[in-house]
């Protein structure tokens, strides 16, 4: 079997259609057209093997402009674009980010589309590999990050 060489992304409506067949923790990554970050993070870690096999399997991964100005309806609430000078954020990206917003910012969702945490900053694989485990694996449900980080840095 070959594995694919790059994320399935899909949009945040989608994700949460396909999440109602057959449920999975939501990768969200929230970023803008003009965020040098965000372009190396999808350069660098979104693009290394490991990362696009862990991300395939355990998520629905959603790639989120936060800046656009499509409307998005979720839970009932239509989620909109708010300008501000010659910006603006997308409602659900603020939402997303618990109105904490830096680019880019990946936030974990879990099966029942609620937010597990958002994680500012840009992350190379390196750093990204571990966080997809604890998060994907249900590692975080029982054991600290801390702890996790040291068994997870000996096995390696």
């Amino acid at each position: 079997m070959i594995q694919a060489q790059e994320i399935n992304w899909v949009t945040f409506e989608e994700a949460v259609e396909l999440n109602k067949t057959k449920p999975k923790k939501l990768l969200i990554d929230l970023y803008t057209d003009w965020c040098g970050w965000c372009k190396k993070m999808d350069r660098d870690t979104y693009a290394d093997s490991s990362i696009v096999a862990i991300i395939n399997d355990k998520y629905y991964a959603v790639k989120f402009n936060a800046e656009q100005r499509d409307p998005v309806t979720f839970q009932g609430y239509t989620f909109k674009f708010m300008a501000s000078g010659s910006r603006g954020v997308h409602e659900l990206a603020a939402a997303l980010a618990n109105n904490k917003l830096s680019y880019p910012t990946t936030v974990f969702l879990d099966e029942e589309v609620r937010i597990i945490q958002p994680l500012p900053g840009y992350m190379g694989p390196a750093d990204m590999l571990p966080i997809l485990k604890y998060i994907g694996e249900d590692h975080f449900k029982k054991t600290a990050w801390e702890d996790y980080l040291e068994a997870y840095s000996k096995a390696q």
